[in-house]
């Protein structure tokens, strides 16, 4: 699970890289992880503190 959850997390990094801020159920549909494996990569990612989650009413949105 661990390995799934890493892989998960290097592709929404490659992801925001490239396409810079975006809300979750965008990176779900733009990079196939369902929303479960975006979620977890998030937690991942902000964990480690190379997130930042903005909201923006009901938005949030997922930057480097």
């Amino acid at each position: 699970m661990a390995d799934a959850i890493g892989n998960a997390a290097g592709a929404l990094w490659k992801y925001l890289e490239k396409n810079g801020a975006s809300s979750a159920t965008k990176i779900a549909k733009e990079t196939k992880l369902d929303a479960k494996e975006v979620q977890r990569a998030i937690g991942w990612l902000a964990k480690e503190g190379k997130l930042t989650i903005t909201r923006k009413g009901r938005t949030e949105t997922i930057s480097l």
